[in-house]
């Protein structure tokens, strides 16, 4: 299975390597796609040079900042153009561990299409995360998952693998949001695509070095897309939406085929 992991990055000089490093040595035979918004701070060439180092490493730039949604939109389209089979997203700040990484593939090679790395199944944990800001997260994802009909505990991951045909049936022209609105609205094409969706536990932790980039604004933003999008489920019929994603899922963790990973426990696509 031919693995690539795309990699976005603003202003990530201070972690790059380390996660380049890293995740070579945890996926050798993977392609990093390194997809930098030409970072003032050099972050692209610094992966570059790196790469001539230890391979397998390659550099998208673009010209300007253009948003996480946009950035793995374009990582996913360069893969596809080369017929990558399998595609996982994750962050550059090594808040996602990557000896993790194969945890995340298993899955796919038992049938699933989308595997979310999740903090709130068992297993998963948020270490150093106070009450309140653990509460706002949960019942973000609580919210979310209800109103769009989704038994995925961590819709808002960004830890996640595909399998080059979701990808594809997808249609990422025509997905726009950002942030943790590219998250769910990702799970939920893919389900509306008939995908069969499942979770492993990961442990998420917050960076050490640099700034993050989330705001407030994307935040909003989910929040406002995921309300608008339930309200069109409930117009157009839940049950003939998801119709095809929970009978996928269910095909997918039948006792007749493979098991996945006993970490990575099936959980259906839809209610």
């Amino acid at each position: 299975m031919r693995v690539l992991v795309v990699l976005p990055t603003y202003q990530e000089a201070s972690n790059i390597e380390n996660v380049l490093r890293k995740v070579r040595k945890s996926l050798p035979d993977a392609t990093v796609l390194v997809v930098d918004d030409s970072s003032p701070d050099h972050t692209g060439e610094i992966a570059e040079k790196l790469g001539q180092e230890i391979r397998g490493v390659e550099v998208l730039s673009r010209p300007a900042r253009a948003g996480l949604g946009s950035a793995y939109r374009a990582g996913f389209a360069w893969g596809l153009e080369r017929s990558y089979e399998a595609f996982i997203e994750m962050d550059a700040d090594l808040s996602h561990d990557p000896e993790a990484l194969p945890d995340l593939l298993t899955p796919l090679e038992n049938g699933f299409e989308v595997v979310v790395g999740s903090r709130y199944v068992p297993g998963g944990s948020i270490p150093y995360w106070s009450w309140h800001r653990r509460l706002l997260s949960r019942a973000g994802n609580v919210y979310a998952s209800a109103l769009l009909h989704l038994s995925v505990t961590d819709l808002t991951s960004g830890f996640r693998a595909y399998a080059g045909s979701v990808l594809r049936n997808i249609d990422l022209d025509h997905v726009r949001a950002d942030g943790y609105g590219f998250q769910i609205e990702m799970v939920y094409r893919a389900v509306r695509a008939g995908a069969a969706v499942t979770e492993v536990p990961i442990r998420f932790v917050d960076r050490v070095k640099g700034e993050s980039k989330m705001s407030m604004h994307t935040i909003v933003e989910a929040l406002g897309l995921v309300t608008w999008w339930g309200l069109k489920r409930l117009w157009s019929g839940p049950a003939r939406v998801l119709e095809r994603g929970q009978e996928r899922s269910q095909q997918v963790a039948s006792p007749n085929t493979s098991a996945p990973n006993p970490k990575s426990r099936p959980e259906r696509s839809g209610r």
